[in-house]
C-alpha cells in the first residue's frame, strides 16, 4: 500500500510538479512583495496586479511563440540553434517591406500583409533546409543549425550593410503595439492562438504521434512505414516559421529591425523547454509543460525586476531552474 502511495506520488510530481512549481514561485514573490509593502519599500504589491499580468504575457510572448517551435524540434531529439537569427532576418527583410524606401508600400492595406507572408516565406525555408540537411544526411541537428544561424545572421547584416530599419508604417506595429478589444495585447493574441494550434497538432493528430515516435525510436519509426524524412522537414520547417512571426512582432514592437536582434533567444526557447519538462533525448515532453517554463521564466524575471535584483542574478537563477530541470526529471535517466 505504502509503495503504491509513493508511486502514485511519483507519477502526480512527474505530472503537475512544473505546475506546483510555478504557484510556489508566484506565492515567493508575492510574499516577497507583501514583505516590501509592510517595509514600505512598495506602496502597493503590484505583482498581483492585472497589468502586471498582462506585462508578463507580453513579455514572454515572442520567447513563447520560440519555444513552441523549439518544443516539437526537441521532442523529435533533435534541437533548432539558428531560432534567433532567423528571427532577425525575417525581421528585417520583412521590415523593408513596411517603410518608405525603395521597397515602400506606402500607407497601403499590404504594408501590414506583405511583410507578413515575406517573413513566413523567409523563416519557412531557412527551417526547410535545417530539415533537409539534417534528415537527407543524418547530421547532427546542432552542427546543421549552429551553420544556419551564422548564414542567417550573415544574410541580415548584408541585407541592409549591416544598418537598422526603421520608420515602419503604422500599420505593421500594430502587430507589436495593438490590443484585442482594447485590453489584450496582439502579441498575446497571437502566441495564445499559435499555442492552441500547435497543442491541437500535437496531441489531437497523427502528426503529432508521428513526432513522438521520431523522437523515441527513429528506426523503429521508419520500420513502421512512416516517413521520418517528411516528419523531420515539417518540424524543422514549422520551427523556422514561428520564428519568422516572433521576428515580426518584434520588430513591430521596437519599432525597428536590428541586425543584431535575436542574438541568444535560442537559449532562453531551449531554457523554457527543458524547464518545462520536455526531454532533450527526444520522445518526451508537452507544450503545457512548455508553456509553464515560459511563464516560470517570465514570472522570475518580473519579480525579480520589481524586487530590485540584478540581472545578473537573474542569468544565474535561470541557469540553475535548467540544471534542477534536467536532474529531477527521470524521464532523461531512463533514455539512452
Amino acid at each position: 500500500m505504502l509503495s503504491l502511495n509513493k508511486l502514485d506520488y511519483k507519477k502526480t510530481l512527474n505530472r503537475y510538479g512544473i505546475i506546483f512549481a510555478f504557484i510556489a514561485l508566484c506565492l515567493a514573490i508575492t510574499i516577497a512583495g507583501e514583505i516590501s509593502v509592510y517595509y514600505g519599500n512598495w506602496a502597493d504589491n503590484y505583482f498581483l496586479s492585472r497589468d502586471n499580468a498582462l506585462i508578463i504575457l507580453r513579455q514572454v510572448s515572442i520567447n513563447g511563440i520560440l519555444a513552441i517551435g523549439m518544443t516539437f524540434v526537441i521532442i523529435t531529439a533533435g534541437v533548432d540553434l539558428s531560432v534567433g537569427a532567423v528571427l532577425a532576418l525575417a525581421g528585417i527583410i520583412s521590415a523593408r517591406f513596411a517603410t518608405s524606401g525603395s521597397l515602400a508600400i506606402g500607407d497601403t492595406d499590404m504594408a501590414l500583409w506583405l511583410p507578413v507572408f515575406i517573413a513566413i516565406i523567409v523563416g519557412a525555408l531557412a527551417g526547410f533546409i535545417n530539415g533537409a540537411v539534417i534528415a537527407k544526411y543524418n547530421l547532427q541537428p546542432f552542427i546543421v543549425t549552429m551553420g544556419m544561424l551564422s548564414i542567417a545572421r550573415g544574410l541580415t547584416l548584408l541585407s541592409t550593410d549591416g544598418n537598422p530599419v526603421s520608420q515602419l508604417n503604422p500599420d505593421f506595429r500594430w502587430l507589436g503595439n495593438g490590443y484585442l478589444f482594447d485590453s489584450i495585447p496582439i502579441p498575446v493574441v497571437v502566441f495564445i492562438f499559435i499555442f492552441v494550434i500547435a497543442w491541437i497538432i500535437l496531441n489531437k493528430m497523427p502528426f503529432g504521434r508521428y513526432i513522438y515516435a521520431v523522437g523515441g525510436n527513429e528506426k523503429s519509426t521508419r520500420t513502421s512505414g512512416i516517413n521520418v524524412f517528411q516528419i523531420k522537414v515539417l518540424v524543422y520547417t514549422f520551427c523556422g516559421v514561428l520564428a519568422a512571426i516572433a521576428g515580426l512582432i518584434l520588430t513591430a514592437r521596437t519599432g525597428s529591425a536590428q541586425t543584431n536582434a535575436g542574438t541568444a533567444y535560442e537559449l532562453d526557447a531551449i531554457a523554457a523547454v527543458v524547464i518545462g519538462g520536455t526531454s532533450m533525448v527526444g520522445g518526451v515532453g508537452t507544450l503545457m509543460g512548455t508553456f509553464f517554463g515560459i511563464l516560470i521564466i517570465g514570472v522570475l524575471n518580473n519579480g525579480l525586476d520589481l524586487l530590485g535584483v540584478q540581472s545578473y542574478y537573474q542569468q544565474l537563477i535561470k541557469g540553475v531552474l535548467i540544471v534542477v530541470a534536467v536532474m529531477l526529471d527521470p524521464s532523461r535517466k531512463q533514455r539512452r
